[in-house]
């Protein structure tokens, strides 16, 4: 069972989840980058698990860019796409906050958590654009 699933985004509606959304995971890439980079710790490791997860959702997302998939997707796809990148930032948001609470590395979980808020929530928005296609 292929099922599609179709967006009828606008354009400029599109690209105002996007921009945000996209700071987000890159945020979240950038400070677990640095976590591990200045010590590998407790947190620097679980936040792998939530990188990863958005790490995957944007390779599919570059990859049904390029087969120009953009507005209508199979739903391994969609669910491989916004919602790995939306589960990322929904787990991201416990990680960081373990990370304010263990007090390591400073501000950085904090901002790690502002990222996780706006990739999830901004992915999670496109994601629930989308809708099941209706044959006729």
């Amino acid at each position: 069972m292929n099922e599609l699933y179709e967006s009828d985004i606008s354009t400029a509606r599109w690209i105002a989840y996007d921009l945000p959304g996209n700071a987000g995971w890159i945020t979240w890439i950038v400070c677990t980058v640095l976590c591990l980079k200045e010590r590998v710790t407790v947190f620097a490791i679980l936040a792998l698990i939530p990188a990863i997860l958005m790490l995957i959702g944007v390779a599919e997302l570059v990859s049904e860019r390029i087969a120009r998939l953009d507005r209508v997707l199979p739903r391994r796809r969609l669910l491989r796409g916004f919602g790995a990148l939306t589960l990322g930032g929904i787990l991201g948001v416990p990680t960081a906050v373990i990370g304010l609470l263990l007090s390591e590395y400073g501000c950085r979980p904090l901002w790690m958590g502002i990222g996780a808020v706006l990739c999830a929530v901004f992915a999670g928005l496109i994601c629930r654009t989308f809708r099941k296609q209706t044959s006729y």
